[in-house]
């Protein structure tokens, strides 16, 4: 096991955790996989600017944060729903990294220079909107100023500590009901504002791969809203 304290750190055991497989899963299979558009999204962790840190791979797990956001309420593709940066792949993209930091930009305005693309994971299918998403793992060397650039398209960007998601306060297992259908998954509760869904059950996923979890009451559910 790699030792927190190790110049390594976390960046190492979230290197470690790219070995892992099905993050979250399983997730619900694609209804028309031939017609799902290939999109990637930026899991982006760096050390809490708040802590001193000359060494930003000294950082265990409390020390870190992890970008995301939340979507405009009036998308038709998960409205108002909290997300990870990222997007559909255009013709121009060279990879998965490419859509991911690219989209990354163009909605929290960070500078992609200062991203260390860790690892680029398998796709995962996301049925609600029949996509196909990369998830690329990035380890912010040179933090930037983030902020929603376009209303219409992101409300909010923040950066999460990881130490507040891990807290067991913080989790649920939320559930969606629809006629005889029941989907229930890992959630979080920041402050007020719920990450489910896609985001929830890659982040759990990744945490424990990582060995970052902490024991939480999975059995206290709450409905979300779709």
């Amino acid at each position: 096991m790699t030792d927190p304290q190790h110049p390594e750190g976390a960046r190492a055991q979230l290197l470690a955790a790219t070995a892992a497989h099905d993050w979250g899963g399983p997730f619900p299979r694609l209804a028309d996989p031939d017609a799902a558009r290939e999109a990637a999204v930026l899991i982006l962790f760096g050390v809490l600017d708040s802590i001193p840190s000359p060494i930003p791979d000294a950082a265990v797990a409390r020390d870190l944060d992890v970008l995301l956001q939340r979507r405009a309420p009036t998308l038709s593709s998960h409205p108002g729903q909290v997300s990870f940066p990222g997007g559909g792949r255009e013709d121009a993209d060279a990879d998965a990294a490419a859509t991911a930091l690219r989209e990354a930009e163009e909605e929290t305005g960070l500078d992609p220079a200062g991203v260390e693309v860790l690892a680029t994971l398998p796709e995962i299918p996301l049925a609600a909107s029949n996509h196909r998403v990369t998830p690329v793992l990035g380890w912010w060397r040179r933090p930037s100023d983030v902020a929603a650039v376009d209303h219409a398209e992101t409300v909010e960007v923040f950066r999460v500590p990881v130490a507040q998601l891990l807290d067991p306060q913080t989790r649920f297992t939320s559930v969606i009901e629809r006629g005889s259908m029941r989907f229930s998954g890992p959630a979080f509760d920041v402050d007020g504002t719920i990450v489910w869904g896609f985001t929830a059950m890659v982040l759990d996923g990744l945490f424990e791969a990582c060995g970052w979890n902490v024991p939480w009451n999975r059995g206290d559910e709450r409905p979300v809203t779709v």
